[in-house]
């Protein structure tokens, strides 16, 4: 099983790239896999990701690989304490979302009949500053009754059963937020 997480780990961390879902260093992905959580490594770049570059923690953020996790583990463990139902969770900085998140306040419209489908609505979690125990609290939260949500002036995190279900979730967010952008001209 850990063969099989590091491999998604590559595979949706170079896609989340390839679809400009993020670029750079930005953005993580994680798997849970029991108490484990695999991660992308600190400083690993999304679209040179290799199995190598993947963390591994515990659910109590103990370090058990030899690199060390994204800085944004916190947000990671936090909602995997929030919704134990989540074993994937794809935290990226997409563009659109990133401008709806500074414009808009609450949620973001649900404008497509595939995001009514299968994120049923968008919460705007409050601004906190990147890498912080009240960032993983307030995105933590916002999670409770959603799969979806944009983080203030940020990113978003999608969550789901699988990495591929989380990473999809992610497009869908990306889409409403760039139809959402085009209406307004």
């Amino acid at each position: 099983m850990t063969r099989i997480a590091k491999r998604q780990l590559v595979l949706y961390s170079r896609k989340a790239h390839e679809r400009g879902l993020t670029a750079a260093f930005g953005g993580n992905l994680s798997v849970r896999v029991g108490n484990l959580v695999f991660i992308k490594a600190t400083g690993a770049v999304m679209d040179e990701m290799t199995e190598e570059q993947v963390a591994v923690i515990d659910l109590g953020g103990n370090q058990l690989s030899s690199v060390r996790p994204s800085s944004e583990y916190r947000l990671h463990l936090a909602v995997y304490r929030a919704r134990p139902d989540v074993r994937a969770i794809a935290h990226l900085h997409p563009p659109y979302s990133i401008v709806a998140s500074t414009l808009l306040e609450g949620e973001l419209p649900i404008i497509t009949p595939e995001a009514e489908i299968y994120l049923g609505r968008i919460p705007i979690a409050p601004f906190r500053p990147a890498g912080t125990e009240e960032l993983a609290e307030v995105t933590a939260e916002a999670l409770r009754k959603a799969d979806a949500v944009l983080m203030a002036k940020h990113g978003i995190v999608t969550v789901g059963k699988s990495l591929r279900e989380a990473f999809y979730k992610a497009e869908l967010v990306e889409e409403s937020a760039k139809l959402w952008y085009l209406s307004r001209k």
